[in-house]
């Protein structure tokens, strides 16, 4: 796939410059088994003040699962009411049967027509986390070679590319007994990209960016059709698609920009899911501004238990401070399951979890390259 280019105007509108940092921070790709001892630790601390290790679970009572892990981004998406609906880019859940692409490209298209979606559009395993199979699809051929590569049996949102430069995630809390919600944590997704001079090739670009050249392994491989040829000067390529920071997008604390109108916005989408009490939206939109004021956004998707407050990934950000917030979220997410509880909401059993759980994990492995 071609990498596609940027429009300077475009950004200047999208998004607030992007503030000097260094290029990583010194845990930013830490292995997560060695980033989340500390935060394991807090959590049996939890589960013992809390007397229940499974409180998560019935954070969101109206999502599987609370949306903790193996959750169906259709599934989460289909309990929004009319309002909240209303701010969610057109999508459908597609299966992927035993037929050959080409047949599944036919029923694929025959039933995005109802929908009103038609290409682009963007491809995304139901149940996946951390950016995993997503991507643009333009044209059948490119849609034939996404299920091609897709698991048979398993599920995929085929849903609206909104075509815009400005992305972020919301996580949103209503903590136990509150009456009203807050944006706990604002993130900046910025897209990574390389400027043509005329002289070096694409690759030679991103082995030259402060950033990109420490994290060529995340982008050489998308871009590999093109990787030797010279960029025009002036022409401006953009090196990920996904807004996930572990597949390469540039993640800053977005908590200055946080204004009333934005919160009284998402509390009201929140009011109108059944049960919603803690996740993440993810957000594009072509004006800040008007995304500051809580209007001119649309919702790719919805994060349940299992979100974090991702501004931690800012280079910028002191490892005690990542560990702060990380603990006061999950003492948060406690906090609301244990109210939940006492209202009568019951967990799910520990084998239907441990399934879930394990589904995903083996299902990541067979998704298709992110973009």
């Amino acid at each position: 796939m071609s990498a596609p280019s940027l429009h300077p105007n475009a950004l200047e509108t999208a998004m607030p410059p992007l503030d000097p940092a260094p290029p990583l921070s010194r845990f930013e790709f830490w292995s997560p088994t060695l980033f989340y001892l500390p935060v394991w630790a807090w959590v049996i601390w939890l589960s013992l003040r809390h007397r229940g290790v499974r409180m998560p679970l019935v954070a969101n009572p109206g999502f599987a699962a609370s949306g903790l892990v193996g959750e169906s981004k259709a599934d989460i998406l289909d309990t929004f009411g009319s309002e909240a609906r209303a701010w969610v880019a057109d999508y459908i859940a597609f299966e992927r049967k035993q037929d050959a692409p080409a047949q599944a490209a036919d029923r694929a298209i025959a039933e995005l027509a109802p929908a009103g979606i038609d290409f682009p559009f963007v491809a995304k395993p139901d149940m996946g986390c951390r950016g995993a199979g997503v991507r643009p699809v333009r044209n059948r051929a490119e849609l034939e070679a996404y299920l091609a590569g897709f698991p048979h049996g398993e599920r995929i949102v085929l849903q609206s590319l909104v075509d815009v430069e400005g992305e972020a995630g919301v996580f949103y809390v209503r903590r136990a007994g509150a009456a009203r919600g807050e944006i706990f944590s604002l993130t900046l997704k910025h897209f990574p990209a390389v400027t043509g001079d005329g002289v070096r090739t694409l690759d030679q670009l991103i082995a030259a960016d402060p950033r990109a050249g420490q994290l060529a392994h995340l982008y050489r491989h998308r871009h590999r059709d093109r990787l030797d040829t010279v960029l025009p000067a002036g022409e401006r390529v953009r090196l990920a698609f996904a807004g996930s920071h572990s597949r390469g997008a540039i993640f800053r604390n977005g908590a200055r920009h946080i204004t009333e109108a934005m919160r009284a916005r998402f509390d009201a989408i929140a009011d109108d899911i059944p049960g919603f009490r803690f996740g993440r939206f993810d957000v594009r939109f072509a004006d800040f501004e008007k995304f500051r004021q809580g209007t001119g956004f649309t919702i790719v998707e919805c994060n349940g238990a299992g979100a974090e407050a991702t501004h931690i990934w800012d280079s910028r950000t002191r490892l005690r401070d990542a560990y702060r917030t990380l603990f006061e979220q999950f003492s948060i997410l406690w906090a609301i399951g244990a109210e939940n509880r006492k209202a009568g909401h019951r967990p799910e059993s520990w084998r239907l979890f441990l399934r879930q759980w394990q589904a995903e994990r083996r299902l990541t492995q067979a998704y298709p390259p992110t973009a």
